[in-house]
């Protein structure tokens, strides 16, 4: 059997007969797309050797109605109670229905430059077309569902907030809502001010929301020219101040602003502050206003200085953003906050579910934060596993008084003891695959987030495991969607992928006042990494190791380790030492198809095969993934198995209805078979390093076009394509499985990846 530190597989599904899957086109029929500034067309037509055609293609803008109607400036909005439901009313102005979108042709694959961007992904989007949930009911617990823990340790400073008991208390909910595109395609910030208008709000709390940050609101009452403030009020929105002016909301001053209003208008002696948008970690931080995108995120410091100037002291802070429940996030909030509610993984698209933890607050404004948090935690992960099954769900509750006094001394005694072990080979070899195996959170964007406990698990140090006892101490209560394992509920930036982002995230924790011997610990793993990624001999680039794979058949390995041998047993395999195999990350099968002037990537799947004596068995049987009898090109991003959960995922590049999207496939002990659990909006030209929540979910009646990327012999990234005929979705379930290569060469080589992130390519497995 294949030791245990081989790489996990997953197994192909391949049905019976799948060599005659009907199909609408012949083969691979790709065509090709070009960027223009008013929808891209390629003249002329090329015919391709291996019967592969790329023929004209006009990318048509696609103009659809969505659910809700455009925006217009209001004035004073009277409350009323709302009806539930996609188009419920708060006033005599309604969030309604009835606005048209377009989009237009882009690189659909992002522009790549060449072949060393054939195996990035771009960072896209989480969105999702607003829904009736008046229906909601919380679901049964899931299997992973945590315990409140309401211990605190003693060395934790008192808190700021103190709760007068019996009810008595007054909160103030500060929403600083920043709509930008999640609003504008989806409708979700509409969708969470109904679901907040829904609440049963009580006169001891106000709840108050800043909008912001998007070109065009799908509902009459928000105003997608300036800035303004409202309070939800007994199932009503009321127009506070119609005219804040255009400030960009990823502007620290601007997020400074309303707190300060909120506190001189509405004084509390609770104080809640929800920050709603786009995030991205400690690395960039959160917000993106899509009329501002020039303005960037607000990074940490600049989060760090929006609360300091305020002056304002805070119950939690809680992120309905993707990728904010980070170490570093808890230690700057930790002076200006006692809780932190957010999430380690990219939030699905419906994000927090508002009803029903704040009808729960309003019956008793005196509840502990921790049950507060609970309940925010609970209707989430329990609405995203009703909604969008399959995507992943996780959210955690930080106590901020606790960290702050406990961890700083745990994390430098462990930085400084990491950074020794680094400055040894063996020492780093240790640390890199204590790194490699821990969790990873957004891996297609590269922000080199781990989950934090899971990783000083893996490197099983003395300093490590003190590390990790204060920082379980700090997560209150912690839920995931049941598929994730070792997401418990603090990340941290370490580099691997990215390791060039090592000095920016250092001045970051300059900026927070975080200790420095973090900052010195990673600064030296990249640095390590860095000088490792040499390639065979100090000749030749991952791109032409990878060209002269495809072309000659032969890999870099031919004169060293990657040969093809015979194990004596009638298999050609791949033979690695114990001490190799102890180097390598990851193994990916690529597929090619040689059209006769270029090569068609078909992506990179975790299918391999061990044999008895743990040598990795070189065989390709010509088949691969399909959506409903399609073939598309697949990119697998990510493996996780911890013996009783497993999940395996990746992306197939598309177009839904005309946008570029990312469709993200799923495989796991729930789904073995595979599901799509959401559709992933793919930005254009960077205009944003945040991760968006905006996963659109499949409906009936969609059009798929797949897409492909091409090369030329040179390695040169020549287009995107359309790949094979468009697919109508008769319904959102699709049945995905491996299928056989019709047309063309097909060229399988293996993809291996070492600790130091350096990519080689195997010999050719069946020219």
């Amino acid at each position: 059997m294949a030791p245990d530190n081989r790489p996990r597989s997953r197994e192909k599904k391949i049905a019976e007969g799948s060599g005659s899957v009907k199909r609408r086109g012949s083969g691979l029929d790709s065509k090709p797309i070009q960027s223009t500034g008013g929808g891209g067309h390629q003249s002329g037509r090329v015919t391709r050797g291996g019967g592969i055609s790329l023929g004209t293609i006009i990318l048509i803008v696609v103009v659809y109605f969505l659910f809700f109607r455009g925006s217009s400036d209001s004035d004073y909005d009277h409350s009323q109670p709302a009806n539930q439901g996609a188009n419920t009313q708060t006033s005599s102005q309604t969030f309604g229905d009835g606005q048209s979108a377009a989009g237009s042709s882009q690189d659909l694959m992002g522009g790549m430059g060449g072949m060393s961007d054939l195996f990035g992904s771009l960072i896209g989007g989480y969105a999702t077309s607003p829904g009736d949930y008046s229906s909601y009911e919380s679901a049964p617990a899931q299997e992973n569902t945590a315990q409140l823990d309401m211990n605190v340790s003693p060395l934790a400073r008192q808190k700021y907030t103190s709760i007068i008991g019996q009810g008595a208390d007054v909160v103030t909910i500060m929403v600083y809502l920043c709509g930008t595109d999640l609003e504008s395609r989806s409708g979700m910030g509409t969708a969470d001010l109904q679901e907040m208008a829904s609440a049963t709000l009580s006169d001891n709390v106000n709840l108050i929301v800043y909008t912001g940050g998007c070109k065009r609101w799908k509902n009459d009452v928000v105003s997608s020219n300036v800035n303004q403030i409202f309070q939800i009020k007994q199932g009503g929105v009321k127009m506070l101040e119609k005219d804040m002016g255009k400030a960009s909301m990823s502007d620290p001053n601007t997020l400074t602003t309303f707190i300060k209003y909120c506190a001189t208008n509405y004084p509390a002696n609770r104080n809640e502050l929800i920050l709603w948008d786009h995030g991205s970690g400690s690395l960039s931080g959160y917000a993106y206003d899509e009329k501002y995108p020039q303005t960037g995120s607000m990074n940490l410091s600049g989060i760090k200085k929006a609360i300091s100037d305020s002056g304002v002291k805070f119950d939690f802070v809680g992120f309905d953003a993707c990728l904010m429940a980070t170490v570093e996030t808890a230690l700057m909030l930790s002076d200006y906050a006692d809780y932190m509610i957010a999430s380690e993984e990219t939030e699905p698209g419906v994000g927090w579910y508002y009803t029903n933890w704040l009808t729960k607050l309003s019956a008793d404004t005196s509840m502990p934060t921790p049950e507060i948090g609970k309940n925010i935690v609970d209707d989430f992960v329990d609405m995203c596993a009703k909604k969008c099954p399959g995507q992943k769900a996780t959210l955690s509750v930080t106590d901020l008084a606790e960290a702050s006094a406990t961890v700083p001394e745990k994390l430098s005694s462990f930085s400084k003891k990491t950074s020794d072990m680094i400055a040894d080979v063996n020492g780093y070899m240790k640390v890199s695959d204590a790194r490699n195996k821990t969790k990873e959170f957004a891996i297609s964007s590269k922000i080199d987030q781990i989950d934090f406990i899971h990783f000083t698990e893996l490197l099983d140090t003395p300093e490590s495991h003190e590390l990790k006892d204060v920082l379980s101490s700090c997560v209150k209560y912690n839920r995931t969607e049941r598929s994730i394992a070792n997401a418990n509920g603090l990340s941290v930036y370490f580099p691997y992928k990215k390791a060039s982002k090592a000095g920016t995230m250092a001045r970051t924790y300059e900026q927070i006042g975080m200790d420095s011997a973090y900052a010195d610990c990673i600064k030296a793993f990249a640095s390590n990494e860095a000088s490792g990624q040499s390639t065979p001999d100090g000749e030749g680039s991952p791109i032409e190791l990878l060209l002269s794979t495809l072309l000659t058949g032969r890999g870099p390995g031919d004169e060293g380790t990657l040969q093809i041998t015979d194990n004596g047993k009638g298999q050609k395999v791949f033979k690695l030492s114990e001490d190799e195999w102890s180097k390598v990350a990851t193994v990916d099968l690529g597929v090619f198809v040689d059209d006769g002037e270029g090569f068609i990537d078909l992506g990179l799947d975790n299918t391999f095969t061990f044999d008895d004596d743990g040598n990795l068995i070189a065989d390709f049987d010509g088949t691969w993934m399909s959506i409903d009898g399609h073939i598309v090109a697949y990119y697998h991003t990510d493996t996780k198995d911890d013996g009783t959960h497993y999940s395996f995922d990746g992306y197939v590049p598309a177009l839904l209805n005309g946008e570029r999207v990312e469709l993200l496939l799923t495989f796991t002990d729930e789904f073995p078979d595979g599901i799509i659990s959401g559709a992933r909006y793919v930005y254009e030209n960077d205009e944003t390093d945040t991760v968006a929540k905006n996963t659109v979910a499949l409906s009936a009646g969609d059009t798929l076009d797949f897409v492909c990327r091409y090369y030329d012999y040179n390695g040169n990234y020549k287009d995107s394509y359309k790949f094979g005929e468009p697919l109508v979705l008769d319904s959102p379930d699709v049945e995905i499985r491996n299928i056989k290569i019709a047309d063309g060469e097909s060229i399988a080589t293996y993809k291996f990846t070492d600790m130091y992130q350096q990519e080689q390519w195997s010999p050719v497995i069946n020219r």
